[in-house]
């Protein structure tokens, strides 16, 4: 079953939480977690998590819309991976959004 949901995270700043996920009956199977930021030309990415290849990696990107090769930054499972992501975004937006910034 696939699942989303978003979130604002700071008005002020337009910094938004994507969250998308698959589920096999109760275990997560792929998620992406995505800070987006608005910009002048609309929602611009900062940063996504994800576990499209079976392991939990994330993508910077810069302003210019370029993503840095994935990083692996969890080792359990993509459930464990989905949550780590989640809580990283609410917790460091502000941050990765000024690296996005001087990137």
């Amino acid at each position: 079953m696939n699942q989303r949901y978003r979130d604002m995270l700071d008005y002020e700043l337009g910094a938004r939480i994507v969250v998308r996920f698959t589920t096999k009956r109760r275990e997560i199977v792929d998620y992406s977690v995505i800070l987006t930021v608005d910009g002048e030309d609309g929602a611009a990415t900062v940063r996504v998590y994800d576990g499209a290849h079976g392991v939990n990696d994330m993508h910077r990107h810069d302003h210019r819309g370029e993503k840095a090769p994935a990083e692996m930054f969890h080792a359990g499972t993509l459930g464990e991976g989905m949550r780590a992501a989640i809580t990283a975004v609410r917790t460091g937006y502000k941050e990765m959004i000024d690296a996005w910034r001087a990137a």
